[in-house]
């Protein structure tokens, strides 16, 4: 992947990274939440952190100290 895509990759990561965010802290707040769910959705939300890592790893110039 060249820079480009990773950067769209990485904006559409982001944004499904910030809805997850959104819907946990919704499931949370409406009291009786589903702990199955609320667990598939920091799982999800994990594994996305973990590629947004990666991925800006790629952008960022390997640098021989």
């Amino acid at each position: 992947m060249d820079e480009t895509q990773i950067a769209v990759r990485l904006d559409a990561l982001r944004t499904e990274h910030r809805d997850l965010d959104t819907a946990i802290v919704a499931l949370i707040a409406g009291g009786g939440s589903d702990q199955l769910q609320l667990a598939r959705l920091k799982k999800r939300k994990l594994r996305l952190r973990d590629e947004i890592s990666m991925l800006e790893d790629e952008l960022v110039p390997d640098i021989i100290a």
